[in-house]
């Protein structure tokens, strides 16, 4: 069933507005017609499973069937810090951090960051990044949509990690903890933010820096993952824990 995100606002009593590009699809793209069901989610977890009763090329108005709480969203807030990669790596890295539950990523720059956002196409890139978000959230069932930030200095990316209950930093080098046991058999915290490195890893200072600001050091195992695996190893193992 088609899905769409509309803002709060177009959401008044028993009926739904979905205008701009998103009505343009459902009259062209989709050809959906005056009756077909469609499911409306509010981008905070309320999902409106609604009617089409008028079709227009800016404009379509669903009556609501039924409201619902979204159970596609993770019981903890994820948030998603990673390094910047080279090529267009970072785009597949947000596709399936979203499809696996991350509320927000945050993209960083660390010492051995091979490629760096350039600063007078900062707003573009985030913004189709913030597209791919959006577009993932639908494709996989998500009722909320989750925010890529701008990009971020090593420093200022451990501030907004810090700030959530339980902070990893994703090492390939740790020997002591691994991913697993300080997640299992632990309640479930209210936030979690998981910070991973771009093709070098991290220096032993950017490591002694994130340490001495909260975070724990995890290991993801004996093999070294691609930049572009290791989120999806880490955001599998939360969910493994927490939801399944």
């Amino acid at each position: 069933m088609a899905r769409f995100f509309v803002e709060k606002e177009k959401i008044e009593e028993n009926r739904i507005i979905i205008d701009g590009a998103d009505a343009h699809h459902i009259a062209r793209s989709l050809r959906m017609a005056e009756g077909d069901e469609t499911v409306v989610c509010d981008g905070e977890g309320k999902e409106y499973h609604c009617r089409l009763i008028r079709i227009r090329d800016d404009e379509c108005v669903c009556e609501i069937i039924e409201e619902t709480e979204s159970a596609s969203e993770s019981p903890v807030s994820i948030t998603l810090c990673m390094a910047y990669p080279k090529g267009d790596k970072l785009e597949t890295v947000i596709q399936k951090a979203v499809e696996l539950g991350a509320d927000r990523i945050i993209p960083f720059e660390s010492s051995r960051c091979i490629k760096r956002p350039k600063a007078e196409k900062a707003e573009k890139q985030t913004a189709r990044l913030q597209r791919i978000a959006e577009e993932a959230a639908k494709q996989c069932g998500r009722a909320k949509i989750p925010t890529v930030t701008h990009a971020m200095s090593y420093k200022a990316m451990l501030s907004e990690a810090t700030d959530a209950a339980l902070a990893l930093l994703c090492y390939e080098s740790e020997e002591g903890l691994t991913i697993k046991s300080v997640l299992s058999g632990k309640e479930i915290p209210e936030s979690i933010s998981v910070i991973v490195g771009s093709e070098g890893g991290f220096s032993a200072e950017e490591v002694a820096e994130a340490k001495a600001a909260g975070c724990i050091s995890v290991s993801l195992g004996e093999r070294i993952l691609r930049c572009e695996t290791a989120p999806a190893y880490a955001l599998s193992a939360i969910s493994y824990e927490y939801e399944l």
